[in-house]
């Protein structure tokens, strides 16, 4: 009896736990780890420990330096270009009505083509996309710094919007592949998440700066010289992953009829939603309503080609095949909506109606950098004990306050009782956001599909900036002659309507906490199915029953 208990006793574990000794995955040689059994401190070692691929912190250092940068570098490049645009416009002699179109046809540009370079990296891998994509913008962004006339200002920035296309979805790729579920992983997708407004401010200080004691140009040429710098870094520190991307694609292959489908209903759609209430005589305009019908048409039929025909869709259905993603999706679409009204309208108020400078408004827009260092240093420490709808929901009242804060504030209202609050609040909002979904979203996605993913959620970012920016601007030209000269209140109260949606739908998802634990191939390979949901009684269960959305 006392030899069968023990037999019993030995087998015991190994039943528990997966055997990951058969596992084709990063973590396929856990020869540390003793009886092939992976327990609770087995995860969190591996989760903080630096991944085998860098043989060195310097080498680790640089790899996410040069990836943090391009981050940094795609919001340079977004908000600086608005406080160099009335010294740029003399200069080149471009008339107030034809300035919009420089400044957005960047971003238009950026969103239009994420998901088409997603694909790509999938198919033949990261690394000659990232840092294609870094020394294409670095090309352009040059030759845009000696533009001449409008036009070839217009060509420059369209161009130079493939390249963040190419390395923002090819990032997230490389992060979500390299770090494994844990601690480090959250620590450097909170610092990527602070980028973004570390970079959006750098932008507006360097533009200021180069527009007032320098030349335009000059914030362009500073542009070039860092990307060209952080292509460098890349090209020695980032893995060539092609030949492993390769053999793991099978027969993938590019979704050409969603190409030529989605790209046009995107450029065609935003282009009219956001110039409709700039144009001469609004959406009675002609080439308005036209560009918008042909964009839904072809919307109409990006949408049949990838249900129902496209082989390979450039989304495919599996990706939202995680529990809440189609609703955190929508959410995130409507939050990053509400940054977008957000900055835009959040500098005109300044500058308009509370009469700060330039240079005083981008100081005043300093506490989002800041704010977003902080929330780098503290979530990269505490994402894995915090449950995701908690910080979710943070995240959603701080966006609901940025903007309510603008709607009620009077013209020349106090600093410190409502801009700053505002500004803290943006920066909760889209940080947190920005880093929770970038964690739930790529651990839940195969190694073959990372890319993909990267370009679902800077899509979100860029087409919902684009489209409720747009909105907003067609609610404010349809206000016209109301609210006493103050109509851009109309866009803030606007996006307070779209923050209560977005936070409505955070309660409606739980990611759970981001702690240490088995990859989604490391699950399916050990026969435990896809990441373990909780169940009504708290606890874990590895195969949960679908849930209908």
């Amino acid at each position: 009896m006392g030899q069968q208990a023990q037999e019993q006793q030995a087998q015991q574990p190994q039943q528990q736990h997966p055997d990951l000794s058969k596992c084709e995955s990063p973590l396929h040689a856990q020869q540390d780890v003793q009886d092939d059994a992976i327990t609770e401190f087995d995860l969190d070692r591996l989760g903080r420990q630096r991944p085998a691929v860098f043989s060195s912190t310097l080498e680790e250092f640089m790899f996410c330096g040069s990836i943090l940068i391009s981050m940094l570098m795609s919001e340079y490049f977004v908000s600086g270009f608005n406080i160099i645009l009335p010294g740029l416009s003399k200069a080149l002699d471009i008339p107030k009505d034809s300035q919009t179109w420089p400044s957005s046809v960047f971003s238009l540009v950026t969103g239009s083509f994420l998901l088409p370079f997603g694909r790509l990296a999938d198919m033949y891998g990261a690394y000659f996309i990232f840092n294609g994509g870094l020394y294409w913008m670095c090309i352009w962004c040059l030759i845009g710094g000696f533009s001449q006339n409008y036009q070839m200002l217009i060509v420059t920035r369209a161009l130079a919007g493939l390249g963040p296309a190419a390395f923002l979805p090819t990032g997230l790729m490389l992060l979500g592949k390299t770090y494994r579920p844990g601690p480090r992983k959250n620590l450097v997708f909170s610092l990527y998440s602070a980028f973004a407004p570390l970079g959006f401010f750098i932008g507006i200080i360097l533009g200021g700066v180069t527009g007032e004691f320098l030349s335009w140009r000059w914030w362009f040429f500073i542009g070039t010289i860092i990307l060209f710098v952080t292509g460098l870094m890349a090209s020695f520190t980032i893995p060539n992953d092609r030949h492993q991307a390769v053999a793991a694609r099978g027969g993938a292959k590019m979704d050409y009829l969603g190409l030529f489908t989605i790209v046009p209903a995107i450029i065609l759609i935003t282009f009219a939603i956001t110039t409709g209430g700039s144009a001469p005589n609004g959406w009675r305009t002609p080439y308005i309503p036209i560009t918008f019908v042909i964009g839904m048409l072809f919307l109409g039929a990006a949408i049949y080609i990838e249900g129902w025909v496209a082989e390979q869709p450039l989304l495919p259905k599996d990706l939202f095949a995680a529990k809440y993603m189609k609703r955190f999706t929508l959410a995130l679409f409507f939050a990053y909506g509400v940054f977008g009204i957000f900055l835009f309208y959040a500098s005109l108020h300044i500058e308009a109606f509370m009469g700060a400078s330039t240079l005083q408004t981008a100081t005043w827009f300093a506490p989002m950098a800041g704010g977003g260092i902080v929330l780098a240093t503290i979530g990269g420490f505490t994402l894995h004990k915090l449950p995701g709808r908690v910080l979710l929901m943070i995240s959603g009242c701080g966006c609901l306050a940025s903007v309510l804060l603008f709607a009620l504030i009077p013209n020349h209202g106090n600093y410190w009782a409502f801009v700053f609050p505002a500004m803290l609040g943006a920066t909760i909002g889209v940080d947190i956001t920005y880093l929770v979904s970038n964690v739930f979203i790529t651990t839940n996605v195969p190694s073959h599909m990372q890319g993909t993913a990267g370009a679902l959620i800077n899509s979100l970012v860029f087409i919902g900036i684009s489209f409720f920016l747009g909105l907003a601007d067609l609610a404010v030209a349809e206000s016209e002659g109301t609210f006493d000269g103050e109509n851009h209140r109309v866009a803030f109260w606007f996006a307070v309507a779209c923050a209560a949606c977005s936070l409505l739908l955070y309660c409606l998802v739980d990611p759970g906490k981001a702690e240490s634990d088995l990859t989604l191939e490391e699950r399916m390979e050990a026969g435990l199915g896809p990441k373990k949901e909780p169940t009504a009684s708290g606890s874990e269960s590895a195969n949960p029953a679908p849930e209908s959305e």
